[in-house]
């Protein structure tokens, strides 16, 4: 079995697909998955399920939401019933992976194997790596209905981790000498996500290598003035660097003969 919630909930047995209409299910299983092989205390549950008013019988409720989430995982070998993954413990619940599969752990397995080749200087390998963490970002978890720290703390750190993915991403592309193929990519990124400024680092040198100088030093005005519109504040050190490094021709940042050239 393969649990996903990379993006909305699903549960992969074999060629079946299976999902969870029900939505306070729902939530309890996606929060028993994100702290899975850990214990997640009732009054943990009950705040991710109901928020700050639960009814006046929340525990009679939280156990048919329990037995509900059990007979979704239900499996069966030869005819005979296995032992599901979800525990009973002192404090509450655990869910236990076992030999089955969840795609955060081969995220986080992706991630590091990418920034190991990046250092390695491999970034073909790199490049690869990430782009199979990515693949795996289906999309928000339970957009809108996250109601206890737990759910909000994942999907906050679900959005930072595909940021800090993509960025990695684009610098090993860049790399590789795939400048101009990135430039409208990195346009659509640094318009999305106008505060992280390493898109607009990366669209600056994409340009720049592509010889759009004057476009490349538009980006550092237009970043700069958001960035001054917004927060008050002046753009970071890198995102100088990059602006002086174009302007006095910097050899630096012209790529490597070894490198091929689109």
């Amino acid at each position: 079995m393969r649990y996903e919630i990379m993006g909305p909930l699903r549960v992969i047995d074999g060629e079946r697909k299976s999902t969870i209409r029900a939505q306070k299910v729902e939530v309890l299983l996606a929060v028993l998955l994100v702290r899975s092989n850990q214990v997640v205390t009732v009054d943990q549950l009950i705040r991710e399920i109901w928020g700050e008013e639960p009814p006046r019988r929340v525990i009679a409720g939280l156990h048919v939401y329990v037995s509900q989430v059990r007979k979704f995982l239900n499996r069966s070998e030869g005819g005979e019933k296995k032992e599901g993954p979800v525990l009973t413990k002192p404090s509450g619940y655990m869910l236990s992976l076992g030999n089955d599969g969840l795609d955060l752990r081969a995220f986080d397995k992706y991630v590091r194997e990418g920034r190991a080749h990046y250092r390695s200087g491999n970034h073909e390998a790199a490049t690869r790596s990430f782009e199979n963490a990515l693949g795996l970002c289906r999309g928000p978890l339970l957009d809108g209905v996250c109601r206890g720290p737990i759910l909000q703390g994942f999907q906050t750190w679900l959005n930072e981790a595909w940021l800090e993915c993509m960025e990695m991403l684009m610098d090993s592309r860049l790399a590789l000498g795939r400048h101009r193929e990135l430039i409208s990519d990195l346009y659509w990124l640094s318009t999305e996500h106008p505060l992280r400024e390493a898109f607009h680092r990366q669209l600056m040198l994409a340009l720049h290598r592509s010889d759009r100088q004057a476009d490349a030093l538009q980006v550092y005005q237009r970043a700069r003035r958001m960035l001054n519109d917004e927060l008050g504040l002046e753009p970071g050190r890198s995102l100088q660097n990059m602006q002086h490094a174009i302007l006095t021709a910097d050899s630096r940042l012209v790529l490597p003969d070894t490198v091929s050239r689109p």
